[in-house]
């Protein structure tokens, strides 16, 4: 990889190549990082960076991080750790609903989760909320949309066969109704979930791609066939997958179900934005990709791998998650600081320039802050990979001060289709 993260045999001259190249968590971190010290010179019409403020960031998360786990055993950051909101071991419980399944079947089952749960956990809002029937607990947000999708799961919403309602399959997906969606939600008008529309807009586009590919889903069109796509070569259960492997993948085949049009000739791009400051070979200039939902999904794939028996390696070629509790960490310590403090009561959209630049800043200085966290705790990154340092971590440290400051609302206000934040 070239220092643009284009490989030398890319033609980025081509939609083709253009996008390819801009699916890489390479050219995510290297575009980042053109946007940061940009800023850092001073030509940011929005942000200063102010890197004094990097220490006291890195206090806050490891305050956060040691109050949360202590022992710093510290787990991914993943959706597994919403299933498990309220002290409630729901990994427990689908353990023993696909108790009479093989390694490989139970695998598939929790690709099957994770993959449908990520895609539906785009902001909530802040007026949304769940009521777990079983234990009678009351879940909001990222939590909350866990909670009800690990029920809509259970509850057979994503499988057309009765006999085995613990899976996803296009034809589900495809003939998702809203309504349904809004019932196991608990949906109503005086329980509004963001995007709604939107979530099931990009569930029915998820069959659509997994119905096009069967050698890559199966006949039946399971994501849960990425186990399969990704470990068969190797032939035991004693594989290895790089973490990068699972993201190339997952953006590989599921690039065309995101409602942006962000497209070049064609060729859909997904959570990739536009930045005239952005440089980069052919057709890829002014482009920088984030690909946040498809990294959060690739987090989310780790563990349902690494109980299977798959080793996962290469974890920090993911990068940081660029939303607005990572984001807001930064900005509500002072790393970042708006140019004009009434920005931050406008409403804005994911496309633009100053979500752009922050989403962009935000990985940049993850990448930044993430030693400094280990440092104040004491380990390498080996003990604590970026992917533990977002859980311990930024994104609880963030949202810590945005309740302490805003009774939990985000520092900028984003106009949400419930398919980026």
């Amino acid at each position: 990889m070239s220092m643009l993260g284009v490989g030398p045999d890319v033609d980025t001259g081509r939609a083709e190549g253009a996008a390819a190249a801009l699916r890489t968590t390479t050219a995510v971190r290297e575009r980042s990082g053109q946007l940061l010290r940009r800023a850092r010179e001073g030509g940011s019409r929005w942000f200063s960076v102010h890197d004094d403020a990097l220490q006291t960031a890195a206090a806050e998360v490891v305050d956060v991080t040691r109050a949360r786990y202590p022992d710093l055993a510290i787990p991914y950051h993943s959706r597994w750790r919403h299933f498990e909101a309220g002290g409630v071991d729901r990994k427990a419980d689908l353990d023993a609903r696909l108790a009479g399944l093989d390694v490989q079947a139970r695998a598939r089952a929790m690709i099957d989760l994770a993959v449908v749960s990520v895609l539906l956990d785009a902001g909530a809002g802040p007026d949304w909320h769940y009521d777990e029937k079983a234990g009678g607990q009351r879940f909001a947000r990222s939590e909350g949309l866990g909670v009800a999708s690990w029920h809509a799961f259970v509850g057979g919403l994503f499988s057309t066969d009765a006999a085995h309602p613990l899976q996803v399959d296009a034809a589900a997906l495809r003939g998702l109704d809203t309504n349904r969606l809004a019932e196991f939600f608990q949906v109503g008008p005086s329980n509004p979930l963001v995007g709604l529309e939107g979530r099931v807009l990009l569930l029915r586009r998820l069959g659509d791609a997994l119905a096009a590919q069967p050698a890559v889903f199966g006949p039946h069109g399971r994501p849960g066939g990425l186990f399969d796509l990704l470990t068969e070569p190797h032939g035991s259960a004693t594989s290895s997958v790089a973490a990068h492997d699972i993201l190339s993948h997952v953006l590989a085949s599921l690039s065309g179900i995101w409602p942006a049009d962000n497209a070049i000739g064609g060729q859909p791009l997904g959570d990739c934005w536009r930045h005239e400051a952005v440089v980069g070979p052919g057709l890829t200039r002014g482009w920088i990709p984030f690909h946040k939902l498809s990294q959060w999904l690739t987090y989310s794939l780790l563990e349902p791998f690494e109980w299977a028996g798959v080793r996962v390696v290469g974890l920090d070629a993911l990068t940081g998650l660029p939303e607005y509790r990572n984001g807001g960490l930064l900005l509500d310590t002072g790393v970042l600081r708006l140019h004009d403090p009434t920005w931050a009561a406008h409403r804005w959209t994911a496309g633009d320039e100053v979500v752009v630049e922050w989403r962009a800043l935000t990985v940049a200085l993850l990448d930044e802050l993430a030693p400094l966290v280990r440092g104040r705790l004491g380990v390498d990154a080996a003990r604590l990979p970026l992917a533990c340092v977002l859980e311990g971590g930024t994104w609880a440290a963030g949202r810590t001060l945005s309740q302490r400051a805003r009774g939990g609302l985000p520092p900028l206000s984003i106009v949400s289709d419930g398919t980026v934040f």
